[in-house]
């Protein structure tokens, strides 16, 4: 893993700040965990994430969010946040760029399911890609293998002997996470064509691919398509931690296309590496809203303390902090 150097317009302050911010959307949106109401689980998330943002002393924009400002009434992309946005309309502090994603799993909290996630990552301004809110095809490893290991121009079949001899197994010893969507259909009988072992999601694909990281999930790869926005939480994520990560925007008409063109993408058919997704110095944090593999969710114990749990991390350090909260102020009820 490449290490940033120290010099950063990042105040460590933030580190914990970040925390902060997704345990609060975390709490909001876990009032209504198996509720069936995926809008309103995603709203309290976003309202509460927002509050937070703003009591914070950064000169923050908005790069990965809800949606463009007609499709999305706060953290539209573009919009900027901060306590002195929030107080006089001019900012204040450090320039930093925000990737979001309040609730990651707005279905799986609707259904009480696992993995979801309170999500966000800043970066220094310029630090985070843009990315239009269209599919991205995505190709993850975690830490310890030979640069190159992926490639995404490479069949599924080619990168997955590719990592089995660099693991020194056979591909049929591999476990690869997939979103269980139809469009992945062909990708998922040619996985098991080879043998291996599939796990298949049914949201959350910023947890799967933080999955890798982590030997206890037993997980090698994420192969499969899910939003362009979370490919680049997750690539901020893995820049802190280590790991390997490829994508590539899939456009499925000229309207996005044209969506791609208006936030700076000139080459369609391009492949990202890490970098390219998630640059410079990044922190990166995470609450759980329910049980997974990552992090626990939010519980309500009898005596009402709001229990919860988050993981943050810094690239520029290569620290990653897990961070057990009781939240007692009733603010939260």
């Amino acid at each position: 893993m490449t290490v940033t150097p120290r010099s950063s317009t990042l105040d460590r302050v933030l580190v914990l700040e970040m925390v902060r911010v997704t345990e609060n959307a975390a709490i909001a949106c876990a009032k209504l965990i198996g509720r069936g109401d995926e809008k309103a689980a995603d709203a309290a998330a976003v309202e509460a994430m927002r509050d937070a943002l703003n009591q914070l002393e950064f000169d923050g924009t908005v790069v990965i969010g809800e949606g463009e400002r007609d499709e999305a009434p706060m953290l539209f992309i573009g919009e900027k946040v901060g306590r002195g946005y929030l107080e006089t309309g001019v900012g204040t502090g450090p320039k930093i760029d925000i990737a979001l994603d309040p609730l990651e799993g707005t279905t799986i909290t609707a259904k009480a399911g696992p993995n979801a996630l309170a999500v966000l990552a800043i970066a220094e301004e310029g630090g985070l890609l843009n990315a239009p809110d269209v599919y991205m095809d995505k190709i993850a490893v975690g830490p310890g293998y030979p640069a190159g290991v992926i490639d995404l121009r490479k069949s599924a079949t080619d990168n997955v002997k590719s990592v089995a001899a660099a693991k020194g197994v056979a591909a049929s010893d591999l476990i690869i996470c997939v979103l269980d969507r139809p469009r992945h259909e062909a990708l998922i009988a040619e996985l098991r064509s080879l043998g291996c072992g599939i796990q298949l999601i049914p949201d959350g694909d910023v947890a799967g691919v933080i999955a890798t990281t982590n030997p206890d999930t037993g997980i090698d790869i994420y192969m499969g398509s899910g939003g362009a926005p979370e490919g680049v939480l997750a690539a901020a994520a893995l820049r802190c931690v280590g790991g390997q990560l490829q994508g590539k925007l899939v456009f499925r008409n000229d309207d996005e296309r044209g969506r791609a063109r208006r936030w700076g993408i000139t080459d369609l058919d391009r492949v990202y590496d890490l970098n390219d997704l998630a640059k410079g110095d990044v922190i990166f944090a995470a609450t759980g809203v329910t049980d997974g593999s990552l992090l626990k969710g939010v519980k309500r114990r009898r005596d009402g303390v709001i229990t919860t749990q988050s993981v943050v991390m810094r690239a520029s350090s290569g620290t990653v902090r897990w961070v057990s909260g009781e939240h007692r102020n009733n603010r939260h009820a």
